[in-house]
């Protein structure tokens, strides 16, 4: 990383998550055991970093005194939404989850894998099972990171065509979710806000021009913490629900 490191900004108003979580408001009023499982590729599993799960579950543990959250990461570096469809019943599905994260999109475009339209698809599938189990769980799709890789070609230089599918990817996941009803954490938006408020790329990004940095993690954690804890509200015995947006 460089040394222009800036305090962590959430954004909340970027980030702040537009359906309620019901089933999550649920198992915290009722001081149940909490399960969370968030599946994706290379972010959810970690790739040089410690990834968010573990930091979102120390959060969560934190904020939520005398509840017994887990977690669980079901990331596998590379893959992308086909893939990780075919591990819903068992990683997903199984696990009946309060909130499911699925952390999708990036690797489409970064290892040119497939179509958004594809992608886009797959994704409306997933949530279609979800939505249909018996007890359904709350969903948050994180989208793409702002990375240099999703708009550059192998040799560092502008790629035009790669910039659009990531543009592409990135709306056509906000339309799967707004019709789906479930949420949206705008990763892709938030990082793109950081780049602006002068963070320098070495902060965002590792060195392979794609993965997140420590920097990065910590802080799309942090404003993922505040954004569920903006959704869910009051709840007896954690800590105060932040009232400003940052």
């Amino acid at each position: 990383m460089t040394g222009n490191v800036q305090p962590c900004s959430p954004h909340l108003d970027i980030v702040t998550l537009r359906q309620p979580l019901k089933k999550l408001i649920e198992c915290l009023e009722r001081l149940r055991k909490i399960k969370i499982v968030a599946i994706g590729s290379s972010s959810v599993a970690g790739e040089g970093v410690v990834p968010f799960p573990y930091r979102l579950e120390l959060a969560l543990r934190a904020r939520y005194p005398g509840r017994m959250i887990d977690v669980l990461n079901r990331g596998i570096g590379g893959q992308e939404a086909p893939e990780e469809l075919t591990r819903f019943q068992d990683d997903v599905i199984a696990e009946d989850a309060a909130l499911v994260i699925w952390q999708v999109g990036t690797n489409a475009i970064y290892r040119n894998l497939y179509a958004p339209s594809v992608v886009a698809g797959i994704v409306a599938t997933g949530l279609s099972w979800l939505k249909g189990l018996a007890s359904v769980p709350d969903v948050i799709l994180m989208d793409l990171q702002y990375a240099l890789a999703l708009f550059q070609d192998d040799k560092g230089n502008p790629d035009p065509d790669k910039t659009a599918k990531t543009q592409e990817m990135v709306s056509l996941l906000a339309g799967v979710a707004e019709e789906a009803g479930v949420n949206v954490f705008q990763r892709f938006k938030l990082m793109e806000q950081w780049k602006k408020d002068g963070m320098d790329w070495g902060n965002l990004i590792q060195a392979d021009g794609i993965h997140m940095t420590e920097w990065s993690t910590a802080c799309v954690t942090t404003a993922l913490d505040l954004a569920i804890a903006r959704a869910v509200g009051a709840v007896p015995g954690a800590a105060p629900v932040p009232s400003a947006f940052s």
